[in-house]
């Protein structure tokens, strides 16, 4: 199966487990694997037989920056879900969803949460 990548994501939002980050907020990357069927845009030439990487970017940087949640884990997979729901061609995904500056005492990494989801 063919696959799109669209990795360096970066968007603002308010998910996280302390009060003060859904407040204050933070920066978030998301990186995408989409396993697509590109055959038909390989002959084609035509976006209508591809995936619109505008549409999913803009979808993802609008649910980092509406969601709430307390968890990277539940952000990741709603941004999974939302993908498979919206797209008829995208028959799995990889979301790697990281957070660069987790507000954690003398850490100084990058936490990442890694799910992968298939289109049932």
């Amino acid at each position: 199966m063919d696959c799109i990548r669209l990795t360096g994501i970066r968007c603002y939002g308010y998910v996280g487990y302390l009060p003060e980050e859904k407040v204050l907020g933070q920066w978030f990357e998301v990186d995408l694997k989409l396993w697509v069927d590109l055959s038909q845009a390989t002959e084609t030439d035509a976006i209508e037989d591809t995936l619109d990487y505008r549409n999913v970017i803009g979808l993802v940087q609008n649910l980092v920056k509406i969601s709430k949640f307390d968890l990277l884990e539940r952000l990741a997979g709603a941004i999974a879900n939302a993908i498979l729901q919206q797209s008829d061609i995208v028959t799995q995904i990889q979301v790697i969803l990281s957070k660069p500056a987790a507000p954690i005492p003398d850490f100084n990494g990058k936490i990442s949460i890694e799910i992968t989801r298939t289109k049932m």
